[in-house]
């Protein structure tokens, strides 16, 4: 019993003090209830432990009394984030306070089989890292298709290899580490919702657009997940002639397809989107709007969002149409979120994963909650990141 009392003064503190970091010993009693002399002892632990440090900055209290202020050791314990694509794989670390230590952005090795490809992440994840991997101590992983609570993988068309049995405990086995695993989209959403382009809107849903088609909803600021990953995964439904799947009518894969089927010259998925692009792509053009307004209503309809982001490579060139799309909605729903592309750019998975990370790890030293919910670093995770 005493051993609980202390352990819940412990984390009563270490609570306080990331709240409201850095702060003084009256401070973290003020802020968490607890007397000054249990304050102490369970700040003397911390100390001890090496999670909290007293820094050189010294403030005034009340007259005749001067005393340390104390802070995280932010570098003591890591996170790392890993958005892993079909073309692309960006790998973030960051330390406590969610400022980044490491990034770094591959290619992803998509023709390899799934055991070959578990071993190349674990390896891209120890180069990005480098002398700080023995200090991270939870990765999450987003990845392509649905991801199930027991650790299945399914839909995902563009990496088969991950849909095997067991791909995912392959995975932490070469990895070495805790992990966890979420849809892309879902990641990418976390990482907006904390730092990104839906900061302010706790109900919100991602879109991410590129090679294929991904889908996040959050209601209060929490992402919807279901048994098998499933919620979301508006590209499978059937909408298309002969049962298309709406995957087909809006990503780059399916723009080429659709190209090279109606006959008409298409470089890259961004010309169908440039301003002078030639009367041929019209009507290709005509067909990939109607496909993702029927894509932005589904979201609509399925979580009243008050913020859509939109990301992936596509997205980039939808900026000019964000105010098309919006009054599109309105005029079939009468209500409209706020359509917009995503603060974070490509690096959004690996932030959101990175974040969820960060969860893992506050958890593991017991600080509630109710403080992980906004992360004590600003929008530090995101300075310098490519957009």
């Amino acid at each position: 019993m005493v051993q609980d009392t202390r352990q819940l003064n412990r984390e009563a503190v270490l609570t306080a003090l990331f709240a409201a970091r850095p702060a003084s010993r009256k401070v973290i009693a003020e802020r968490s209830g607890i007397s000054p002399a249990t304050v102490t002892r369970a700040v003397e632990q911390l100390l001890a432990e090496g999670v909290v440090e007293e820094t050189s900055e010294i403030i005034s209290e009340s007259r005749g009394r001067r005393a340390v202020e104390l802070d995280i050791v932010a570098d003591r314990r890591l996170a790392m984030g890993v958005d892993f694509g079909a073309t692309n794989t960006r790998i973030l670390v960051v330390d406590l306070l969610g400022r980044p230590i490491a990034r770094r952005s591959v290619p992803t090795p998509a023709h390899e089989d799934g055991q070959l490809l578990a071993e190349w992440l674990a390896d891209e994840a120890r180069a990005t890292a480098g002398d700080v991997w023995e200090r991270i101590a939870f990765v999450c992983l987003g990845m392509p298709g649905a991801v199930g609570r027991q650790r299945t993988v399914s839909n995902a068309p563009n990496l088969p290899q991950v849909e095997s049995p067991g791909f995912l405990d392959a995975v932490e086995e070469a990895f070495g580490r805790p992990m966890g695993f979420d849809n892309d989209a879902n990641y990418a959403l976390l990482g907006e919702l904390h730092y990104g382009a839906a900061t302010d809107s706790p109900n919100a849903a991602m879109l991410t657009i590129g090679y294929g088609l991904g889908a996040g909803l959050a209601i209060d600021g929490h992402i919807l997940q279901g048994e098998r990953g499933l919620i979301g995964e508006f590209g499978q439904l059937p909408i298309g002639p002969l049962g298309a799947r709406l995957e087909h009518m809006v990503t780059g894969s399916g723009i080429m397809r659709r190209a090279a089927e109606a006959g008409v010259a298409l470089s890259e998925p961004a010309a169908l989107f440039a301003p002078d692009a030639p009367p041929a792509l019209l009507g290709l053009r005509a067909q990939f709007d109607q496909a993702l307004t029927i894509v932005l209503a589904a979201v609509t309809v399925a979580s009243d969002p008050q913020t859509i982001v939109l990301g992936g490579g596509i997205a980039t060139s939808l900026a000019p149409a964000l105010d098309r799309y919006r009054i599109a909605l309105e005029q079939s729903l009468r209500v409209s979120p706020a359509i917009v592309t995503a603060r974070l750019g490509s690096y959004s998975g690996a932030v959101g994963a990175a974040v969820a990370a960060l969860h893992q790890v506050y958890a593991a030293l017991g600080v509630h909650p109710d403080v992980i919910v906004r992360l004590p670093g600003g929008d530090t995770i995101a300075e310098g990141l490519p957009v």
